[in-house]
């Protein structure tokens, strides 16, 4: 009744009877769902009538103003089974309608404080698929994603405050072949400097990938380069949205510790982000340095061990040979052929099973 719809039309007679009466067995928690009720009763010009009963049992007056009421009454003097009709009463139940529409619009607007930090991050996300979608400056992309990647790496290897003959080389060269499936000659005596060393495996690294996109097709490497970014983009960010899910399902507990969850979940949440693109941009890196192109004869090969049967026929049946039992099937109620006197089942039978 309370909802939207056409206007309520009455029939033949109702206008003379006194119009539509609306009864309310509760009071809403909403004071405009009540007036929407009240509002059905003269429509359209005809009359009407409306009237409200309730219990301080209800849940409204239980909750937000059963004991202030009751106080009222008793010093109006008032029995069980009397009317509410007081203006006073009448203020009380509305001042609980007003606490419980300021509850409940303090919980959409925390909600939607929550929902705002996905929002957030859902626009860069979109913003960078986007890029990728219209596949403009894809390799200045990919470039800028190279060294955002290789920074981070070499600074454990490379310390300017380190002496050179201290470098973990060996180790700085398996990370580079595990990151960018490339073994890098890096050319460090005691003079160097580390800053000259970085650059050096820069350009080492990125004329590789000059090379295979020549080896390859620039055409070719560039819907390559597409696919790849798109799909890391999207399985990145599908497993983000799970953490953040299971992240949010928990932080309410952060307000045992004094600590605002709110505050708590955007704070963890943006880190979150943070190593979600930091995985995007590794794995991308990755994917696309492993990119080979394949022998004519290495797909052929392929083909034809795609096409070979899973079983070969013997004597001119399918399948493999089927192997005939040398001794009779021992039943498990039958004695054991163990000769303990026990049934089957009971003795090495169980023991099979």
């Amino acid at each position: 009744m309370a909802g939207r719809g056409t206007d309520i039309v009455l029939g033949e007679g109702v206008t003379e009877l006194g119009g539509l009466h609306i009864l309310g067995t509760e009071r809403h928690e909403s004071r405009r769902i009540d007036n929407q009720l009240r509002g059905r009763s003269g429509r359209q010009g005809d009359p009407g009538s409306s009237r409200f009963y309730l219990s301080l049992e209800d849940d409204l007056l239980r909750i937000f103003g059963s004991d202030r009421i009751a106080g009222l009454m008793d010093k109006m003097g008032m029995t069980d089974g009397e009317p509410i009709e007081h203006n006073l009463i009448s203020k009380a139940i509305e001042n609980a309608q007003r606490k419980v529409e300021g509850h409940n619009f303090e919980i959409r607007k925390h909600l939607l404080d929550y929902d705002n930090v996905m929002n957030q991050q859902r626009e860069v996300i979109y913003q960078q698929r986007r890029k990728v979608l219209e596949g403009r400056d894809l390799r200045e992309m990919i470039r800028e994603m190279v060294d955002e990647v290789l920074d981070p790496l070499l600074d454990p290897f490379l310390d300017e405050k380190t002496p050179p003959e201290e470098w973990d080389l060996a180790g700085l060269k398996e990370r580079l072949i595990l990151q960018f499936n490339l073994k890098v000659e890096i050319d460090a005596g005691q003079q160097s400097r580390a800053d000259e060393v970085r650059e050096g495996i820069r350009e080492t690294i990125w004329q590789a990938y000059t090379r295979k996109v020549a080896d390859i097709g620039p055409e070719i490497m560039g819907s390559l380069e597409q696919m790849v970014m798109l799909q890391t983009i999207d399985t990145a960010w599908k497993d983000h949205l799970l953490s953040m899910d299971h992240l949010r399902e928990g932080i309410g507990l952060r307000g045992y510790g004094q600590r605002d969850p709110l505050r708590e979940y955007q704070r963890e949440g943006y880190e979150t982000f943070l190593d979600m693109i930091a995985r995007v941009k590794e794995q991308t890196i990755a994917s696309l340095f492993r990119l080979q192109l394949a022998r004519e004869e290495d797909v052929e090969a392929l083909t034809a061990a795609q096409q070979q049967p899973l079983f070969f026929s013997h004597g001119g049946e399918e399948g493999p040979t089927p192997q005939k039992r040398e001794k009779k099937k021992v039943g498990r109620n039958d004695p054991c052929p163990c000769g303990s006197g026990k049934k089957y089942k009971k003795c090495c039978g169980q023991t099979a099973t």
